[in-house]
């Protein structure tokens, strides 16, 4: 017979997992460039948040939480590897599967970015973290949270060209006549 604070627990797990899924792994796969890999990623990062839950529903930013562990074990995954591969089109973006991608020019741009100021910026834009909260999730100071938020926004108006400000507002991320490049 199941405690009622188990299953309790269990629901409210389902529900954080049906809620972040698809930020977590868009930011994931924005960082990755592989759906798959993205989504093994993922699919570890909430696998290890079940297992520590009652420490991670604590945390000021659960999503946050999953992304850090999803990208920490993409290192791992790279550092097991232990062979060159080639990177060639490894600027090239993730072709489009469902509604958790970005749209490509914006993908592309953000893959061409250092990796810290990827991580970044996926944090303080797409999932819209203060910066405070991202730099203690990358484990940076503030300060070089805004210093990466800065040239990592500075690539992408150079990629985009100058912005055009919108007669009716903001344009929702993933659309719009600047290729979906909206910074909140």
């Amino acid at each position: 017979m199941r405690s009622w604070h188990v299953e309790q627990g269990q629901a409210e797990f389902a529900e954080f997992y049906r809620s972040a899924r698809d930020d977590c792994l868009r930011i994931v796969l924005v960082n990755v460039g592989d759906r798959a890999l993205a989504e093994d990623l993922v699919a570890e990062g909430f696998s290890r948040a079940w297992a520590s839950w009652p420490k991670v529903r604590q945390h000021p930013v659960p999503r946050a939480w999953v992304i850090r562990t999803a990208l920490n074990a993409h290192v791992s995954w790279w550092r097991r590897r232990r062979r060159e591969v080639r990177l060639d089109g490894h600027d090239v973006a993730a072709p489009p599967g469902g509604g958790a991608t970005l749209n490509a020019p914006v993908t592309t741009a953000l893959r061409r970015l250092p990796a810290r100021q990827r991580q970044v910026i996926t944090l303080r834009v797409l999932l819209d973290l203060d910066t405070e909260t991202t730099a203690r999730v990358l484990g940076i100071s503030p300060g070089t949270v805004r210093a990466h938020l800065h040239r990592a926004l500075a690539a992408m108006r150079s990629e985009f060209g100058p912005a055009q400000e919108p007669a009716q507002g903001p344009e929702p991320l993933g659309q719009g006549p600047r290729h979906g490049w909206a910074p909140r």
